[in-house]
C-alpha cells in the first residue's frame, strides 16, 4: 500500500522534508553524517556565478546552476574523474575513506575505507588511480586494474616522506606530487609524527621510477597543475610570505624547472588550495578564508575579548578563476570552502568542487586541460 501524504500543507511540507533528509543521508553512505541542505538557484543565470572580468562571460552557461551532488563528509578533497565508468572519486580525509559519485544513478556512496587518510588523487594515462596517502603510510600509491596497490614513493634519500598532498601526471608518464606536513602535524588528518625531511618539497617520479626533489624552497607546497602545453608548472605555496601564492615554473624536457615567478597572490585573508587548468590556460582555484584573525582582541558579547577573524567565510568561499596571466576573471560562490576541484563529465565540462562537507557541480563552457 502506497503511503499517503498528510492532509494539511504544513504537515505535507514536514513529511517531504523528512523524506528528503532520509534520502540525503542514504546517499551520503554514512549514518549520522554531517549532511547539509542546499537549495540551488531557481532562476537563470545563477547569481552564484560572478563575472569579475568580461572575458569570463563565455565560460558561464546562462542556464546552468550550482548543484550539490553529495554531502556527509568532514573534509572533502582530491576529486578525480573516471570517464570509462562515468564516476568521480574524492577523499574524505578525517573519515579515512574515498567517496564515489556515480553520474548515471546520482548515488553518492563510500567507495573504500581505511585509505591511510588519502588526500590528493589523479588518474594516470593508463586510467589507473594514483593517490597521495596523507598520513600513517605517507606514500604515493597506484591502484592497478586488479585492485592491488603499487607503492610509487614512500622515501627520499632514505628518509620517509612528510605527508604527500596533491599529485598530477604529465604526458611522459612522470608523476609530480607535493609533500607538506599537514598530515603529520596533528591528529585530524592522520597521526602526528616528526618530519624526517629537512624541507617540504615537490617531487618528480620519472617513468623509470627514479625520484627527484624538483622544488625545495617552498613552505608547505599544496595544489599543483601543468599548463595545457605542459611548458609551465604551477604550485601553491600554502605558507607563503606574506600571503598564500601560486608560483609558475618553466618546465624543461628533462623535467628540470627554472624561471620561478609569482603568478597569483592570495592577497591577505584569501586561501588558495587545489586547482585545475582548462584548455585555454585559465586556473580554476579552490578558494576561501584563510582563518587569519586580528592581532588585537576586541570586546564581544558576554563580557569577553576575542581576536576576531579578518574576513567573513561566506564572502570568500568558492572557486576563483584566474587567466594565464594571473588576473582574476570569475568567481563561483559556494556555501562551503572549496579545497579542490576537477573537470569531469563525458565532455570534461562539468566542474566538480570538493568543498568541506559536500561535493558540488556546475556545467561550464570550459574543458579540463588533461
Amino acid at each position: 500500500m502506497q503511503d499517503e501524504l498528510p492532509a494539511s500543507p504544513e504537515a505535507r511540507r514536514g513529511f517531504l522534508k523528512t523524506v528528503a533528509g532520509a534520502g540525503l543521508a542514504a546517499l551520503s553512505g554514512m549514518a549520522g553524517a554531517q549532511s547539509f541542505d542546499f537549495k540551488p538557484a531557481q532562476r537563470y543565470p545563477d547569481p552564484a556565478v560572478l563575472i569579475l572580468d568580461p572575458s569570463f562571460a563565455k565560460y558561464r552557461i546562462y542556464s546552468s546552476t550550482v548543484e550539490q551532488v553529495g554531502t556527509g563528509m568532514r573534509w572533502a578533497e582530491g576529486p578525480v574523474y573516471f570517464p570509462e565508468g562515468g564516476y568521480l572519486l574524492c577523499s574524505d580525509i578525517p573519515n579515512n575513506r574515498l567517496m564515489k559519485f556515480d553520474e548515471k544513478s546520482g548515488k553518492f556512496t563510500v567507495h573504500k575505507e581505511n585509505v591511510n587518510y588519502a588526500n590528493g588523487n589523479t588518474r594516470d594515462r593508463q586510467g589507473r588511480l594514483v593517490t597521495c596517502e596523507h598520513s600513517v603510510t605517507r606514500r604515493v600509491v597506484r591502484t592497478e586494474k586488479n585492485g592491488q596497490l603499487t607503492v610509487l614513493a614512500d622515501k627520499f634519500e632514505g628518509k620517509r616522506l612528510n605527508a604527500p598532498n596533491d599529485v598530477v601526471v604529465k604526458s611522459d608518464d612522470s608523476i609530480w606530487f607535493t609533500d607538506p606536513i599537514f598530515g603529520i602535524n596533528g591528529e585530524w588528518e592522520g597521526a602526528r609524527a616528526t618530519p624526517e625531511q629537512a624541507t617540504t618539497n615537490v617531487y618528480r617520479i620519472a617513468a623509470d621510477g627514479q625520484i627527484a626533489a624538483v622544488i625545495t624552497d617552498l613552505v608547505n607546497p599544496n595544489g599543483l597543475a601543468f599548463s595545457p602545453d605542459e611548458k609551465k608548472l604551477y604550485v601553491v605555496e600554502w605558507k607563503g610570505t606574506p600571503n598564500r601564492s601560486i608560483w609558475s615554473y618553466d618546465v624543461a624536457a628533462d623535467g628540470s624547472l627554472s624561471g620561478k615567478t609569482k603568478l597569483i597572490d592570495a592577497d591577505g585573508p584569501g586561501s588558495l588550495d587545489g586547482f585545475r587548468v582548462d584548455r585555454d590556460g585559465n586556473l580554476w582555484c579552490g578558494w576561501g578564508f584563510s582563518g587569519a584573525f586580528a592581532p588585537t582582541a576586541t570586546d564581544v558579547p558576554g563580557g569577553m575579548k576575542a581576536h576576531l577573524p579578518l574576513a567573513k567565510s561566506e564572502d570568500m568561499d568558492g572557486v576563483k578563476v584566474f587567466n594565464a596571466q594571473g588576473k582574476p576573471i570569475g568567481f563561483i560562490r559556494l556555501p562551503e570552502r572549496c579545497a579542490n576541484l576537477e573537470f569531469g563529465g563525458p565532455k570534461r565540462n562539468r566542474l566538480y568542487m570538493a568543498s568541506s562537507h559536500s561535493l558540488y557541480a556546475l556545467y561550464v563552457e570550459a574543458h579540463g586541460a588533461v
